[in-house]
C-alpha cells in the first residue's frame, strides 16, 4: 500500500537537499578551485578568533600561505584551546559560537571532545545532501515508507562542560538542519525517545518493537553493521512477547522503564492486532533467517553502514540476514568531519569537496598533496581543515584513491593509521594485525565470530593476548591460530626486537565462551563511546579485556 504522508514528507526532504546537491555537481569539474574557495571562506570566517589572530589568518591569500603559517596538528595540539572552550571562553578556535562538544568515537583515545559550530554542521550537510538526492532519485521506492536512522542510547544524561556547553548530540539526526530534523523525525520508524532508555536490553527490545510495527520499512541507516546483527539476534527469544505487545499496546521490556518515558512510549505503541498477526505468521517455522526478515520487512531495499576496513568482514553476515536489500557503504565520516560520501549506488565514495579543506600525506613518500593532485592506486593519510576550528588536523585515516569522477577523487577507507599499540616500542599496527588475523583464519579455513588482540599483563609478564570466539572450533584450532599469528607478527622488526629482549612473551590465547561482540560493544560504551560509533578492531590499545569477556585461557604464560 502506498503511503501518501511518507511520499509527501520524503519529497519535501528531497527538495530541501537539491540546492546543495546541484552545487556539488558543479564542483565536480574543478576540485582545485573548489578547495581553495572552501579554505579561504573558513579563514575569513574565523580570522578574528584567538587562533586566527595568532596565525594571522587575515593576511593569508593562498593555500601556500596557509601551509606556511599553520603547522600540521593532532587533537593534542588543540587540547588546551578546547579546554578553554569547554570552560566557556568565546572565539578561541572559531569566530562562531561553539554549540556543543561532541565526543569522538574513541578510535584513537577513550574520549576526546570536538567543538561543533553551525558552520561545521553546514559542512556536513554539504555532503549529506548530494548523497540523499542520489539515493532517492536512484531508488524511488524509498519515498513510500519510513526509515530507521541509527539511534544509540544516551551514555550521559544532559552532561555539560564547566562552561555550560552541551556534550554530545541529542540525536544522530542533528547532522541535519533544524527544520529538516523535524521532518526526518516524522519519517523515522523508531521514535527518538527510545534513546532515553537506560537499560541496554530494554533499549534493544523497544527498538525491535517499533521496527516490527513498520511493515513498510524501506531504509536502514546504521554505522557499525554489527549493531544491526546484534539487535536481530535477540528477535527469536523475544518474538512472541513483541507480537503480544504490538497487539495489545503494551511494552514489556526486560527491565521496567522509568516514568514518564514509559507512558510516552506506550502512547506511541497503539494496539495493532493486524500487524501482530502478520508478525506471528512470518515467524512460522520454515526457510532461512533471511526469509524471515524478508517476510517481516518485505519493502526493505537499502541498508547504509560501514563496509570498509574492519567492518568489511561483517557485511556477508548482514547480506544473509537481508538477502533482498542492497548494502551501501557510508564512505568515510568521522566526528571531526566528513571525508567522503556515496556518490552512486555502486559504492563510489566521492571526496566531500565542498565541505572542508583537505590535504593528503602520501603513505610511502610522506609528501603533501592537494585534492586535485591525488593519483589512482596510491594511499594517503587525510588532513582536515574545518569550520569547526580544527586546522590542518591529522585525522589518521588512511584512504586509497580508486578513481576519479570528473576532477573529484573517489576514495576507499583502508583503516586507521594511528591504531598502533606501542607498550615497549613494538609499534604494532591495527591494519597489520587485522590482515595477519585474516590470513591465519584462512589457513585454518575458518571465520571466528570475534577476534581481537590486546596487550595484557599476567603474573607480572606482558604478552599480546588473542581474544577469540569460535563455538565450533576446537581448542587446538584456536591455539594454532595464535601460534600462526605470532609467526606473522614476528615479521615486524620492532615486535621481534621486544620479544628477543624478553619485554614481551609469545601471544597467549583466551577463548571467549559467548557474546564477544556484545561484551566489546558494552565495554566501549562504558568508556564514553556512542554505541553506534564503536568500530570493530583487530588490535586494541587498551588492556583489561580479561575482565570484560567471559571465557578462559587456552595457553598460559611460562
Amino acid at each position: 500500500m502506498i503511503s501518501i504522508p511518507f511520499i509527501v514528507a520524503n519529497s519535501l526532504w528531497l527538495l530541501a537537499n537539491l540546492p546543495q546537491a546541484f552545487a556539488f555537481r558543479r564542483a565536480l569539474g574543478d576540485a582545485a578551485k573548489t578547495q581553495e574557495r572552501v579554505l579561504l571562506e573558513i579563514l575569513q570566517r574565523h580570522r578574528h578568533s584567538d587562533f586566527g589572530r595568532r596565525h594571522r589568518f587575515a593576511e593569508i591569500q593562498s593555500i601556500a600561505d596557509f601551509q606556511q603559517r599553520v603547522p600540521l596538528a593532532t587533537w593534542e595540539d588543540f587540547a588546551t584551546d578546547i579546554t578553554r572552550i569547554a570552560a566557556g571562553e568565546k572565539q578561541v578556535l572559531t569566530g562562531d559560537p561553539v554549540t556543543l562538544l561532541e565526543p569522538t568515537s574513541g578510535s584513537t583515545a577513550a574520549s576526546k571532545l570536538i567543538p561543533f559550530t553551525g558552520r561545521l554542521r553546514e559542512e556536513f550537510q554539504r555532503a549529506i545532501a548530494p548523497w540523499l538526492v542520489c539515493l532517492f532519485l536512484a531508488r524511488p521506492n524509498l519515498f513510500g515508507g519510513p526509515a530507521y536512522w541509527s539511534l544509540t542510547p544516551v551514555s550521559r544524561e544532559d552532561e555539560r562542560s564547566p562552561g555550560g556547553i552541551p556534550i554530545g548530540f541529542e540525536e544522530d539526526i542533528e547532522y541535519f538542519g533544524r527544520w529538516q530534523r523535524r521532518l526526518v523525525d516524522k519519517l523515522m520508524a523508531v521514535p527518538s525517545l527510545v534513546r532515553r532508555i537506560p537499560d541496554m536490553e530494554s533499549f534493544f527490545y523497544v527498538t525491535l518493537l517499533f521496527l516490527l510495527r513498520r511493515r513498510a520499512l524501506r531504509l536502514i541507516s546504521v554505522w557499525n553493521p554489527t549493531f544491526l546483527t546484534l539487535l536481530l539476534e535477540r528477535l527469536p527469544e523475544w518474538a512472541e512477547r513483541l507480537a503480544g505487545d504490538i497487539a495489545d499496546g503494551r511494552i514489556s521490556t526486560p527491565k521496567p522503564l522509568p516514568e514518564p518515558l514509559a507512558t510516552a512510549l506506550r502512547a506511541l505503541n497503539r494496539p495493532d492486532r493486524k500487524r501482530a498477526q502478520q508478525i506471528r505468521q512470518a515467524l512460522q517455522p520454515g526457510g532461512t533467517t533471511g526469509d524471515l526478515h524478508t517476510r517481516l520487512w518485505p519493502k526493505l531495499r537499502l541498508i547504509s553502514c560501514w563496509t570498509d576496513a574492519g567492518a568489511a568482514r561483517f557485511i556477508p553476515d548482514l547480506q544473509r540476514l537481508f538477502p533482498r536489500a542492497e548494502i551501501q557503504g557510508k564512505g568515510l565520516i568521522a566526528t571531526e568531519g566528513i571525508v567522503s560520501f556515496p556518490l552512486d549506488l555502486q559504492g563510489a565514495a566521492a571526496l566531500a569537496l565542498r565541505s572542508h579543506f583537505f590535504e593528503f600525506i602520501h603513505q610511502d613518500s610522506g609528501d603533501l598533496h592537494l585534492a586535485h593532485e591525488l593519483e589512482k592506486g596510491d594511499r594517503y593519510s587525510v588532513v582536515l581543515t574545518t569550520g569547526g576550528g580544527l586546522y590542518r588536523y591529522r585525522l589518521h585515516d588512511l584512504v586509497e584513491i580508486t578513481g576519479h569522477r570528473r576532477a573529484c577523487p573517489i576514495l576507499k577507507f583502508i583503516g586507521k593509521e594511528a591504531h598502533i599499540s606501542d607498550r615497549f616500542g613494538e609499534k604494532l599496527n591495527e591494519r597489520h594485525v587485522r590482515e595477519a588475523l585474516d590470513r591465519c583464519a584462512e589457513r585454518e579455513n575458518t571465520d571466528p565470530a570475534f577476534a581481537m588482540l590486546a596487550c595484557e599483563e599476567r603474573d607480572g609478564r606482558f604478552a599480546y593476548t588473542l581474544f577469540i570466539e569460535g563455538r565450533d572450533l576446537t581448542d587446538n584450532t584456536l591455539l594454532r591460530i595464535g601460534r600462526s599469528l605470532e609467526e606473522d607478527l614476528l615479521e615486524n622488526y620492532h615486535y621481534r626486537y621486544c620479544r628477543d629482549l624478553g619485554q614481551l612473551d609469545p601471544i597467549r590465547v583466551f577463548r571467549i565462551g559467548v557474546g564477544g561482540r556484545e561484551a566489546y560493544l558494552d565495554h566501549c560504551r562504558s568508556l564514553g563511546q556512542r554505541l553506534g560509533d564503536v568500530k570493530p578492531l583487530a588490535l586494541h590499545r587498551l588492556s583489561g579485556w580479561t575482565q570484560v569477556f567471559q571465557g578462559d585461557w587456552l595457553c598460559k604464560p611460562d
